[in-house]
């Protein structure tokens, strides 16, 4: 892929997608690839923003999650590839958010916050604004006895 450089590989829990920091011409952008084609695919909401870094896939790749930055503030967000959409998670008021981590099924991200000098991980629960993204023939829920 010409003179750039990549780093901070994310694969999805199938192993079929691939994420990584792509660092051209100064700039870093999130860039995300069917494995083993290579093929790029694009990413609605993500695209001319930069510098982005810390990315994590659902287990399908339905839903990629990365810190990009917004001005001064660095902004943990998660595209929903499907629906596309752009999900902000805000950070408390002084904090700075310095990585993330999403669950599989897209229903949990962890966020490592530094805020005074201290460092602390934050959960947040996105079921209520996420649907799962759930493993090949994975039930949703057990069925009724």
């Amino acid at each position: 892929m010409g003179s750039e450089q990549r780093r901070d590989p994310a694969l999805s829990g199938n192993g079929r997608l691939l994420a990584s920091i792509s660092d051209r011409q100064g700039r870093s952008s999130v860039i995300l690839q069917e494995q083993p084609s290579g093929r790029l695919l694009p990413l609605r909401h993500l695209r001319g923003h930069s510098p982005h870094r810390s990315p994590a896939l659902s287990w399908n790749g339905r839903y990629l999650a990365v810190l990009m930055q917004q001005g001064m503030q660095t902004v943990a967000v998660v595209e929903d590839r499907l629906r596309g959409q752009l999900l902000r998670l805000p950070a408390p008021a002084g904090a700075s958010v310095e990585r993330l981590s999403l669950a599989p099924d897209g229903q949990t991200v962890a966020l490592q916050l530094v805020q005074g000098g201290q460092q602390r991980v934050q959960v947040f629960d996105l079921s209520g604004l996420l649907e799962p993204d759930r493993a090949g023939g994975q039930r949703i829920s057990d069925p009724p006895p």
